[in-house]
C-alpha cells in the first residue's frame, strides 16, 4: 500500500515537475521518446492546432522500452502520428537519442542537417518530465526559446494511464533527483526547488521508491 503522506509528496514533485507554459507557435516541435506513446498524441494536437509546422520525433529504446517499441521510440511516434493524419513530409525521426541530452543535442543536429531555420521549440515529453526536459534544452541550446508541453493530465489520471503506481512515484523521484544533480554535472541548468519540494522527495526515498535513482 502506498500511503497518504507519499501520495500527498508525489503531487508535489508533480505539480513542481511541469513549467506550466501556455503553447504557442514555434519552429518546430520535438517529441521525448519514452515508454508513452501519449507524447505522440499531445504533439498531433499541437500540429493540427498550427502550433508548429514540422515534428522531430527523438528517441532509441531503453530497458522500458525494448520489447514494446522494438523499431525504436521515435519510429513507433511517428507510425502513431501517421495514424493520427500527419503528413509523413510533416515528421523527421532522429533514432538514436539514449537519454534527455541526446534527444536534444541529436535533435538540433538534425535540424541544422536539414536547414531548418529554429528560433523557438516546443518541447513535448511525459508530464513529469517537463522541468528535466526544459533545462536540458536550456543548457544545451540556450539561444532558442522552449515552451514545454505535455499532455494535461492530473497525478491521478497518470498513474490510472500507466497502471502501475509504484512505478510512477519511482519514477517522480528519479525525475527530482535529476533535477538535484545533474546541474553540478553540466547536463542541465540549474533552477529552484522549493524546500517542501525538497522534502517530499527525501521523504519518498526514505520510504523506498527508489528504483530509478541514478547512483
Amino acid at each position: 500500500m502506498i500511503s497518504a503522506q507519499a501520495w500527498s509528496d508525489a503531487q508535489l514533485l508533480w505539480d513542481y515537475q511541469q513549467m506550466h507554459h501556455d503553447p504557442r507557435p514555434c519552429s518546430v516541435g520535438i517529441g521525448l521518446g519514452s515508454h508513452d506513446l501519449g507524447v505522440a498524441d499531445v504533439a498531433v494536437d499541437l500540429y493540427r492546432r498550427d502550433m508548429m509546422p514540422l515534428i522531430v520525433f527523438t528517441g532509441a529504446t531503453s530497458r522500458t522500452t525494448r520489447e514494446r517499441m522494438p523499431r525504436g521510440e521515435a519510429e513507433h511516434y511517428r507510425e502513431r502520428a501517421l495514424e493520427l493524419g500527419v503528413p509523413a513530409a510533416a515528421i523527421l525521426v532522429e533514432p538514436n537519442a539514449r537519454n534527455t541530452g541526446e534527444n536534444i543535442r541529436f535533435s538540433r543536429s538534425l535540424l541544422q542537417e536539414r536547414e531548418v531555420d529554429v528560433s523557438s521549440i516546443l518541447l513535448i515529453s511525459k508530464p513529469y518530465e517537463e522541468r528535466r526536459a526544459y533545462a536540458t534544452a536550456r543548457q544545451l541550446w540556450p539561444d532558442v526559446d522552449i515552451v514545454s508541453a505535455s499532455a494535461p493530465m492530473t497525478l491521478a489520471e497518470y498513474v490510472d494511464s500507466i497502471g502501475d503506481p509504484r512505478l510512477v512515484l519511482d519514477m517522480l523521484v528519479g525525475a527530482q533527483q535529476r533535477l538535484l544533480i545533474y546541474p553540478e554535472q553540466g547536463f542541465m541548468v540549474s533552477q529552484e526547488s522549493p524546500a517542501s519540494v525538497t522534502a517530499a522527495y527525501e521523504r519518498l526515498c526514505a520510504s523506498g521508491f527508489t528504483s530509478r535513482l541514478v547512483s
